[in-house]
């Protein structure tokens, strides 16, 4: 079996969010299991595609409407991701610092996604599996099946995971002039609500539809931003598959961005030292429960309602906890959160835009990591967190609820909360500091507990292997 994924992000080639995760691990660990993985993703500027040594193994140019692009296939050498890693590189298109955000976006991933059929047309044998991820490549299904140069690659099956459908990437019918021919009569296949809906394309065209947790795909029958009625009527070929982490790299026993390793036998040593070394640098009590916030400062991620959270806690709590937050995104939630800060240096601190290693310290420092999402398709820090015995404080809702059980249910171990408002954030706060002044042996069990949990991708790479036997079409 063999399995091409194409995305546009891998860790840590390339990250934004969790997309980027999934795509460094979930291969490595179908590798492992007997699958021949692949990767191929754009290859923007960054420090890895400079610091790594890569072949050329295949050099071509296309259109793109009007306009004719060289490109090129390079072949990471060493292997050093535990699988094949391809990246494309489209001189004047792609070789930007930056992953989104830029002006002809639509055009940049639309370039990938035809030079990567185009390599593809002209390997002598063929995958059997075309994996896509998220909008990006959502195109792909459409035109291996329809696009008029690309019938050696029709009985590839393929599969699109929806990371997060909040985002379709769709755009107008004026620019159909940048795919390549199709067959003008399936042109309703790309279309939802008059546009080319990259997403929506790819729920019809694919042999089968993924989302990261089964929770999540259960919530997009009722709330996919427009694609409800399409996914419903999608039913019979879409399944939930829980993504898991990569336990190699997030493991508090080896990891090597911490001030000290630990394992669940010496976690009460170690994360006390991590917590000391980290409220030193922030200028924090190591004393207090700290609770910490990673990720993105945008509304699906809850992160509009931190300011309030954070004030209304140290006021009710009469500054009985310090909050850590390690995210970039919604510039007004940057200055109300940089505003809070001003009000209560000696409970919170805030780092504005993202840091691998620190995120790490985190993760290992922190007594409880808080999720008050209003969307979570999976959510892989809630999975960090249990592996560095860090507690989980998360909002009811996608693969929130899959893998956080509550501390008031049978073998709970974290805290959930209903409602995205701040006063029930701030009773889950409430509970999460009265286990930490109240019950220390409580909470030294949990942590050792959920220490042990597994979620790694073992469980989910051989899911993904079993949904690949059933559609792909083996010699």
């Amino acid at each position: 079996m063999e399995v091409l994924h194409v995305s546009a992000e891998c860790y840590p080639v390339a990250k934004v969010g969790g997309l980027g995760d999934v795509v460094g691990a979930l291969p490595k660990y179908q590798f492992q299991a007997g699958c021949i993985a692949k990767v191929v993703i754009p290859a923007y500027k960054t420090r890895f595609f400079e610091t790594h040594e890569f072949d050329i193994v295949h050099q071509a140019g296309m259109w793109l409407g009007h306009q004719w692009y060289h490109f090129n296939v390079w072949k990471e050498k060493s292997n050093v991701l535990g699988f094949d890693l391809y990246l494309l590189d489209i001189p004047g298109l792609l070789d930007k610092e930056g992953v989104y955000g830029h002006y002809n976006d639509t055009e940049r991933f639309l370039g990938f996604q035809i030079a990567v059929l185009d390599w593809l047309n002209e390997w002598q044998h063929h995958p059997n599996v075309i994996h896509c991820h998220d909008h990006h490549t959502g195109l792909i299904p459409f035109l291996m099946s329809y696009g008029y140069k690309y019938g050696r690659l029709r009985d590839i099956a393929s599969v699109i995971t929806i990371h997060n459908a909040q985002y379709q990437g769709q755009f107008g019918w004026d620019r159909q002039y940048l795919l390549p021919s199709f067959d003008l009569w399936k042109s309703g296949l790309l279309d939802w609500n008059g546009a080319i809906n990259p997403l929506a394309a790819a729920i019809k065209c694919a042999w089968r539809v993924t989302t990261v947790s089964p929770s999540y795909m259960e919530e997009l029958y009722t709330s996919a931003n427009g694609l409800e009625s399409l996914l419903s009527h999608e039913r019979g070929k879409a399944v939930g598959i829980l993504n898991g982490i990569d336990t190699e790299v997030w493991d508090p026993a080896t990891d090597p961005m911490l001030p000290a390793n630990y394992d669940e036998h010496t976690f009460n040593a170690g994360k006390a030292e991590n917590k000391a070394a980290l409220c030193r640098e922030f200028g924090l009590d190591p004393q207090l429960p700290l609770i910490s916030f990673i990720g993105r400062l945008v509304i699906e991620k809850g992160a509009d309602l931190l300011p309030e959270i954070i004030g209304r806690s140290l006021y009710e709590l009469s500054g009985r906890v310090n909050f850590m937050l390690l995210g970039s995104g919604d510039a007004h939630v940057e200055w109300s959160l940089q505003q809070t800060r001003h009000y209560a240096p000696a409970h919170f601190n805030v780092q504005i835009g993202y840091n691998e290693a620190l995120s790490h310290r985190i993760y290992a420092a922190s007594d409880f990591l808080l999720m008050p999402s209003r969307v979570e398709p999976c959510g892989l820090n809630q999975l960090y967190s249990l592996r560095y015995g860090t507690i989980p404080i998360v909002r009811s809702v996608g693969g929130l609820k899959d893998t956080v059980t509550d501390i008031g249910d049978e073998n709970g171990f974290g805290i959930r909360f209903i409602h995205a408002v701040g006063w029930d954030a701030c009773r889950a706060i409430g509970r999460a500091v009265a286990l930490y002044e109240d019950q220390e042996v409580t909470m030294q069990h949990i942590r050792q507990y959920i220490m042990q949990l597994d979620h790694s991708w073992d469980t989910a790479a051989k899911q993904y292997l079993s949904l690949y036997q059933s559609i792909a079409i083996v010699p």
